[in-house]
């Protein structure tokens, strides 16, 4: 299989071209892309010697490896639907992996996706793009993983419930009060996975559950009132789901994000030999689960209202969550405040219904806007 590798230098890149590179007789890269990280990128290039390369930026070293490897440059859109690419991982961040995944699914190229925003801003016309092909998209992501493995063989109007899991984030232990003070060196200490920068300050207010909440929507064609969300600190349980009769399906492993991908890429096979340790549930002991306090992490609160308000709600909310994760980052505002520049926002937002792509990138322009504007209010 001929795999385009979007985001080839972030945490689910990296993951994905070493498990590509552990079965070179199964899978090959014929494209790599990527932001600014050029030295890495150009290392990848030499390494995996793929036919389509493309960043945001460029470098001497990246120059030499595309001329030496005689690869082509090619826009991430034109990457998704060349005919030599047989499957498109998608691990950009933010709405750059928007127009690639939907023409790809468009072309009815399968898509692995891990990429959060895509489906949150667009996940109505991800779903019009796959015209009732639904296999075509494959959930990287671990706990939306899952759950599609949970689903497969099983009827989707059989599903009650479907709950997701989460960790709880670098704060879950915290006394509330000291949250206003927390600084982005604490937030990037994730208990359990490591991951990019944005993602994990997004699990440790809880907006990154809370965005899964409205992929899962999207993904396995539920109402968000039957998507929940459970507390689950061990990270060995990665989602459930219940099905009409009562009957519950789990799907549990020791977190390593090798087995998700490798899920996506093999469908509807799985690999031959495991590339994650058994999991040994008597080592294990004991396992907690809770339910989230909304009024603690009002993020999840936040998009789970987006998801349920839907039209261009859900991109509005995630262009505000990006602009005020950065500003956390460069140390312009506290944590606390992320919060509250997104409701500002969302506030100020009326939700355009069933919106086109041009709406829905109009919408995520003037959010990212209206967030800098409350950005400079609050500081």
């Amino acid at each position: 299989m001929r795999i385009a590798v979007l985001g080839s230098t972030g945490s689910i890149g990296r993951q994905s071209l070493d498990v590509i590179e552990r079965f070179p007789r199964r899978f090959e890269v014929v494209a790599l892309a990527a932001g600014n990280n050029t030295a890495l990128l150009s290392r990848q290039v030499a390494r995996h010697q793929p036919q389509y390369v493309w960043a945001e930026s460029s470098s001497a070293a990246l120059d030499d490896s595309i001329a030496a490897t005689r690869a082509q440059r090619l826009p991430v859109d034109e990457i998704a639907v060349a005919d030599d690419v047989d499957l498109v991982l998608v691990a950009t961040a933010g709405a750059a992996g928007l127009l690639p995944t939907l023409g790809a699914l468009a072309a009815g190229k399968p898509v692995a996706i891990a990429n959060k925003e895509v489906l949150v801003m667009a996940g109505h016309l991800v779903r019009r793009a796959l015209a009732g092909r639904a296999d075509l998209l494959r959930p990287v992501d671990s706990e939306h993983s899952a759950i599609w493995q949970c689903l497969w063989g099983e009827a989707s109007h059989e599903i009650r419930r479907i709950i997701l899991t989460a960790s709880g984030g670098a704060f879950r232990d915290l006394d509330p009060a000291a949250l206003a003070a927390v600084t982005p060196t604490q937030a990037l200490n994730h208990p359990t996975w490591t991951m990019g920068k944005k993602i994990t300050v997004d699990s440790a207010s809880l907006m990154n559950k809370g965005m899964e909440t409205i992929e899962a929507m999207w993904l396995f064609d539920v109402p968000m009132d039957r998507v929940e969300v459970v507390l689950h600190r061990e990270s060995i349980v990665h989602s459930l789901v219940e099905f009409s009769d009562g009957s519950v399906k789990a799907q549990l492993g020791y977190p390593d994000m090798r087995l998700p991908i490798e899920c996506a890429l093999a469908y509807p096979d799985r690999m031959p030999e495991p590339s994650v340790a058994p999991l040994d549930l008597a080592s294990i002991g004991t396992l907690h689960f809770g339910s989230p306090d909304i009024d603690r992490f009002p993020c999840l609160r936040l998009a789970m209202e987006a998801g349920r308000t839907g039209g261009t709600m859900p991109a509005v909310m995630a262009a505000a969550d990006e602009v005020a994760v950065d500003a956390f980052l460069t140390g312009k505002i506290g944590f606390t405040a992320i919060p509250s520049i997104i409701e500002a926002v969302m506030l100020r937002h009326t939700a355009i219904a069933d919106p086109e792509l041009d709406a829905v990138i109009g919408a995520d322009r003037w959010a990212r806007s209206a967030a800098g504007d409350s950005i400079q209010v609050t500081v």
